[in-house]
């Protein structure tokens, strides 16, 4: 009993509740399955209906539009090539839908962490998608860099991504001032955040 008890991870059930009705009814069915049916057959049924769920948000992230002037304009605070990234700042991109079975990859950001400036920007511009457990992916990433003293800004998040991360309450992870709307905004926090840093040094140092 202790054994099933532990394995539920009852303290993810919170969590899972603040996200999108579709990652909830996949949950709920894979639990009611567990409970009233066999292991094997929930987990394949959810193994089958967050493929399908993939599926579904991959082609919602396909779009077809005119290139206007206003597109054009607000492409321009999302570049890099005319923007100088700062020694105490590095800026990661994610490029692609952030679902299950990629989630893997974000590894990269930590795996030399020391080395790591006391900044880290993780550009959101190019994610198409992202899914629970992308969410929980970047919340362990964030509290990774948290526990060596460093500060995480995310940026440039299109509207699917933007809005679970918002229902996900993602914020209260990183802070709000740390999610920026473009690469600009973020330079800029960054910059912020690393005077208050030298300036509470040399306060210390006194």
């Amino acid at each position: 009993m202790v054994v099933a008890y532990n394995m539920g991870e009852w303290g993810e059930i919170p969590q899972l509740l603040r996200l999108t009705k579709t990652d909830i009814s996949v949950w709920l069915v894979t639990f009611g399955l567990t409970v009233f049916a066999d292991l094997t057959v929930a987990v394949e049924a959810g193994m089958i209906l967050a493929a399908l769920l993939f599926i579904a948000r991959v082609a919602e992230t396909t779009t077809v539009s005119q290139v206007t002037e206003d597109y054009v304009e607000d492409g321009r605070l999302h570049i890099l090539q005319d923007k100088d990234i700062p020694y105490y700042a590095t800026i990661f991109r994610i490029h692609g839908p952030f679902l299950f079975g990629a989630t893997e990859k974000i590894a990269a950001v930590t795996e030399n962490i020391h080395e790591l400036p006391p900044i880290v920007i993780i550009r959101l511009r190019n994610m198409t998608a992202i899914d629970a457990t992308g969410l929980f992916a970047l919340e362990e990433i964030a509290r990774q860099l948290q526990a060596s003293g460093r500060t995480l800004i995310l940026c440039g998040a299109r509207e699917q991504p933007e809005q679970l991360i918002h229902q996900g309450e993602f914020q209260e992870v990183v802070g709000r001032e740390n999610i920026c709307a473009n690469v600009q905004e973020a330079l800029s926090r960054a910059q912020t955040v690393f005077e208050r840093s030298e300036a509470d040094r040399a306060l210390s140092t006194l």
